[in-house]
């Protein structure tokens, strides 16, 4: 007995670290999508669409949610008739694209439609069953050695990314504000510009 359950940990295993990575990609991915939503929102014609959603009735705010997924379903699959053709580099970087802009969107939708839709009676039953499925799982899969260990490894990787970052900008800084090579190269554009005019 404790052979069979050494073998179903080693071979699971490799499923849950897949599961984690899984997961924590999608966390980012939803956070992300609904930081650059919430600053592209405050585009005023984006913020008068905004409005108008949150004031539409049950039907139609679930018709806006799921409008998303219907709309990059056809393009996904488009991006998988091009991997299959041979086109590797433009079908998963049109995949990625459109898993960070779906991302995006629906994250942001379901902000804004979730008390209409929660007003719908079976959306709330079917909303709450699946909340309570995900945080059973997910606390599940913490629990594991592997979640773990992705875990540290994804929080050394965002400090990482951090320290670089800072490093950027404190050079960037210290070279001076208008020193920068992107600079220079815009202003040597503007100026050839002007001097068509």
């Amino acid at each position: 007995m404790k052979k069979f359950y050494q073998f179903r940990r080693w071979l699971f295993a490799p499923l849950v670290y897949l599961a984690a990575i899984f997961l924590l990609f999608e966390e980012w991915l939803w956070a992300t999508g609904a930081r650059i939503m919430q600053v592209v929102a405050q585009f005023p014609p984006l913020h008068a669409l905004e409005a108008w959603i949150k004031r539409l009735p049950p039907y139609w705010a679930l018709a806006i949610f799921v409008l998303p997924a219907v709309l990059l379903f056809p393009v996904k699959l488009l991006a998988l008739l091009a991997i299959a053709r041979g086109h590797a580099f433009s079908g998963i970087g049109v995949i990625l694209v459109a898993k960070l802009g779906g991302a995006a969107t629906v994250a942001r939708l379901y902000s804004l439609t979730r008390p209409t839709l929660l007003s719908l009676p079976w959306f709330a039953r079917w909303h709450g069953w699946f909340m309570q499925t995900k945080y059973r799982w997910i606390a599940r899969l913490r629990a594991t050695r592997p979640w773990r260990r992705v875990s540290r490894l994804s929080a050394a990787l965002g400090r990482a990314r951090h320290a670089w970052w800072q490093r950027l900008r404190t050079r960037t800084r210290t070279a001076g504000r208008h020193d920068s090579r992107p600079a220079r190269v815009l202003r040597r554009f503007a100026a050839f510009w002007r001097a068509r005019r």
